[in-house]
């Protein structure tokens, strides 16, 4: 059976109609066309969810999966998040286990899943989600990060998948200092592709650089949400800063203007590494304050 409005709340365990799962993802983007199903394209999302589809016999078959935050082509997740709604079992105990809510063992099904996606996609974990929980919607924050060397020789071949190569010398203090001044709850229009009946306000919490090692530094980037190809974006122009090509105010101004800049990132350096969920008793709360549209800040 499929579900057409994956969106919406499912129906509390134990008392009928739908369950709730949640399922805790990671990836290497590097061969993906992208997290969204794609025709004809190699997609996360489409590969997932053909591995739901092949359930045991008996069992529900999801209609798609909501996902907490869409990753482009190339780049990569080891926190993504994402829910699907199904049909609780009706099935013998004896011939396929379930528990009290007609959900097989979630474990066993992880690696049933599994073996049926390739090497570059995992279902780490499943559970049944609480009440009013939204993968996207329910989310307070995003995190990300994104791994650059600036080792005069490049980078390291078993990190090349993951980490930017930049050929000049990146001052952490000064792009700390560039970074610092974005923070807050902005418009980032400057920082985003925009899209038709899309706000680009957003509220940047978390923007740091740190030195991982003798040539890799790593920017950690958290936000409520990232509109499309910000944190690239925002990469960007405070590598401009590292390198020295742009003074420290330079991203700022940018921001200030409004104007897109061409600055932006490429997309294999960057992972989704986390996304933050409120108490189950404030999920639903929470998706519904995010569904509203957001105004921006006087």
């Amino acid at each position: 059976m499929t579900v057409d409005s994956p969106n919406e709340p499912a129906s509390p365990a134990r008392e009928g109609g739908l369950i709730r799962l949640r399922l805790d993802v990671s990836y290497d983007g590097t061969d993906f066309s992208g997290w969204a199903r794609q025709p004809d394209r190699r997609t996360v999302q489409g590969l997932l969810e053909d591995a739901l589809a092949k359930q045991p016999p008996g069992a529900s078959v999801p209609a798609s999966v909501v996902v907490a935050g869409r990753t482009d082509a190339g780049v990569h997740a080891t926190g993504q998040v994402v829910h699907v709604d199904v049909v609780p079992l009706s099935v013998p105990r004896g011939r396929m286990p379930v528990d009290e809510h007609g959900i097989p063992d979630l474990e066993r099904m992880c690696r049933r899943w599994n073996r049926f996606l390739p090497g570059d996609v995992r279902v780490l974990r499943a559970r049944i989600a609480p009440p009013g929980f939204d993968a996207r919607f329910s989310a307070v924050r995003r995190h990300y990060s994104y791994r650059v060397s600036d080792a005069p020789w490049g980078v390291d071949p078993l990190l090349r998948r993951d980490v930017l190569g930049w050929a000049r010398p990146l001052a952490v203090e000064a792009m700390n200092e560039a970074s610092a001044r974005l923070l807050g709850l902005k418009d980032f229009a400057a920082f985003c592709k925009q899209r038709e009946g899309s706000t680009t306000i957003r509220e940047l919490q978390r923007f740091t650089w740190h030195r991982l090692s003798e040539h890799v530094v790593e920017a950690r980037v958290s936000a409520d949400a990232f509109c499309h190809s910000m944190v690239r974006s925002l990469v960007g122009a405070v590598l401009l800063v590292g390198d020295g090509r742009q003074p420290v105010g330079w991203p700022a101004e940018v921001l200030r203007s409004g104007i897109r800049d061409g600055a932006v990132a490429p997309a294999h350096g960057l992972t989704l590494t986390a996304v933050d969920y409120p108490a189950d008793e404030e999920l639903a709360q929470r998706a519904e304050q995010t569904r509203a549209v957001r105004q921006s800040p006087s």
